[in-house]
């Protein structure tokens, strides 16, 4: 009984050890980002095609934080994952553990590629749908405070969006959902993608289309891996 309560113990310390960890590298990383937010904002005004304003004396100041808590996130991330991973993994199988270290790989790569396609695609499109409501008699002055804070959201999204496959692989491993109801309800799918495509972009068939395609990729990706799953 002492011995698992000593067990116990130790694997409550090494998940309080690797929250310290990761806290102390995603506020290193954050410092390092910070330095370089001048450069940053550069690059996030591009979709913009101006200039930002900032209406209140601290805005500037907390959207240079917002970015290097979110650049400081976004690097640290896979020093972050890989200490969650060490904590699960003590209580797993050999090949439990084999299976958790490339789904948290996997989830890894698919957010990263779902926070590119958020930002170098689906922000550009939202802002010039955004700004297309704007008139003689309505004129945009956006604040860097609430620009940081959408563009920061529409990343983080899609980022959370392209794990869509992974979840459903997992679903479909401890039986919650099956390859074949994921098939039979496509149809269903794509249409509410094209509804939430049209819906969410400007009125062109292209930009509705860079939306939804890569969202129907991910949902037939989700059907092959829910296929892989059962064999």
């Amino acid at each position: 009984m002492t011995a698992i309560k000593l067990t116990f113990t130790e694997h409550l310390e090494e998940f309080r050890v690797g929250i310290i960890k990761s806290l102390v590298f995603i506020i290193a990383s954050s410092l390092i980002v910070y330095t370089f937010t001048d450069k940053i904002f550069a690059e996030l005004v591009k979709p913009l095609g101006g200039t930002l304003v900032f209406i209140a004396p601290q805005e500037a100041f907390i959207a240079n934080v917002k970015i290097a808590l979110l650049g400081g996130f976004y690097f640290s991330s896979p020093y972050v994952l890989y200490q969650v991973w060490q904590f699960i993994a003590a209580g797993l199988r050999k090949k439990e553990k084999k299976f958790s270290s490339l789904y948290v790989f996997f989830s890894f790569i698919f957010f990263i590629l779902g926070s590119w396609f958020g930002y170098f695609i689906i922000v550009p499109i939202g802002i010039r749908f955004l700004l297309s409501f704007g008139s003689s008699h309505v004129i945009p002055m956006i604040s860097v405070g609430r620009y940081v804070s959408f563009v920061g959201l529409l990343t983080l999204v899609f980022g959370l969006t392209f794990q869509v496959p992974l979840i459903m692989l997992l679903l479909s491993k401890i039986g919650i959902v099956t390859p074949q109801s994921l098939s039979r309800n496509r149809k269903y799918a794509i249409l509410i993608i094209f509804i939430a495509a049209a819906i969410l972009t400007p009125p062109d068939v292209i930009t509705q289309c860079l939306m939804a395609i890569p969202l129907i990729i991910l949902y037939e990706i989700s059907i092959i891996l829910s296929r892989i799953s059962q064999r």
